[in-house]
């Protein structure tokens, strides 16, 4: 069972606490986010109106694209962030996202532009609060002071594992899939295959059990560990085909992740079986059945009755083949190969 803990790292504080949504304003305020906007959705909000009552702005964040969510907020973010400034030290107001990746994402979109600080409560098991990846304001991308990690994480194992069953195994496969992007890029190193193996377990053990008997921590800390790998070793083929998947086919994010990722990661075992054969084990299975284990863990959805559009796959393709990502890959995926692994998960 995971403990609950403070983790600072180079400038970032993490912490995982048990209820810790119901304590988020005083955890923010010691951690130097005494005032803030916020930035979540109506779910998310629901659950939390302590932090809703103390954030001096709050903006609700609809479903979308990053790019131009972030886009539709910059104006109202920076004047309330204006208005903040005149009554207090001069500096961008900073950010505090609760809700899953479209959220944090989002915020740090904002902040990359405003210079602002972020600190991330994440609801899913997303990840995107462990990363400096993210997308940028359209209209705004000359506008941008830098990628933005968030400098506080407040990590709550009951928010992070509350969606409905179906979802929260999708949004579990996301964060393996964090971990299995990892193990064979030119920046993999020592400490990232420890967390991305690490979290991979936790992830795995966790999903074995009934949802009554389940430790949340465990299944939280594996999100963690698996975002803090992929923030340091970068991704490749999983993450190129998922994202370009959503954005092009339209299909949900984390049950794309879910779909792709037993296909992804049997690719990239044949090319990398060493590392891929240290996954398996991490999931209790070898190299031959890694595949059916992630599919045992996601239960996922086929790309098809998840909504994606199977009319704009062939412009996905040749979007994906333009990814410089794809370079990471010992052997990059042909057009075919990329069609094949696709099918398999339709």
């Amino acid at each position: 069972m995971s403990r609950d803990f403070t983790w600072r790292d180079a400038g970032r504080t993490v912490v995982l606490r048990r209820g810790a949504v119901a304590t988020a304003p005083a955890l923010l305020e010691e951690h130097g986010f005494g005032a803030f906007q916020l930035l979540s959705t109506p779910r998310a909000l629901a659950a939390a109106p302590e932090l809703a009552a103390a954030a001096s702005a709050v903006h609700e964040v609809p479903a979308g694209q990053i790019p131009d969510l972030a886009a539709g907020l910059l104006g109202a973010a920076e004047l309330s962030s204006e208005g903040w400034k005149k009554g207090l030290p001069q500096g961008p107001q900073p950010f505090v996202a609760l809700g899953g990746g479209r959220v944090v994402d989002v915020a740090k979109a904002l902040a990359s532009v405003a210079g602002a600080r972020v600190a991330a409560i994440p609801t899913t098991m997303s990840g995107a609060e462990m990363t400096a990846i993210h997308r940028l304001p359209a209209g705004a991308e000359d506008r941008v002071r830098g990628m933005v990690r968030p400098a506080l994480v407040i990590a709550d194992p009951e928010a992070m594992t509350s969606q409905p069953e179906a979802q929260l195994r999708a949004s579990s496969m996301n964060a393996l899939a964090h971990g299995v992007d990892t193990l064979y890029t030119p920046l993999a190193n020592p400490v990232s295959e420890m967390t991305a193996l690490r979290g991979a377990a936790l992830i795995g053990s966790a999903l074995d059990r009934p949802r009554v008997e389940r430790d949340n921590a465990d299944l939280a800390l594996g999100s963690l560990l698996c975002g803090y790998a992929i923030d340091s070793a970068g991704y490749g083929l999983h993450h190129v085909v998922c994202q370009t998947l959503v954005r092009v086919c339209g299909s949900p994010h984390a049950e794309t992740n879910a779909a792709i990722l037993p296909e992804a990661a049997a690719f990239l075992a044949a090319q990398a079986p060493g590392p891929y054969a240290d996954l398996a084990a991490a999931l209790g299975t070898d190299s031959a059945g890694l595949a059916a284990r992630i599919r045992e863990l996601g239960q996922p959805t086929g790309l098809g009755q998840s909504g994606a559009d199977r009319d704009k796959l062939d412009e996905a393709i040749e979007a994906m083949l333009r990814r410089p990502e794809l370079a990471a890959v010992p052997a990059p995926p042909t057009a075919q190969e990329l069609e094949q692994l696709i099918d398999r998960a339709w």
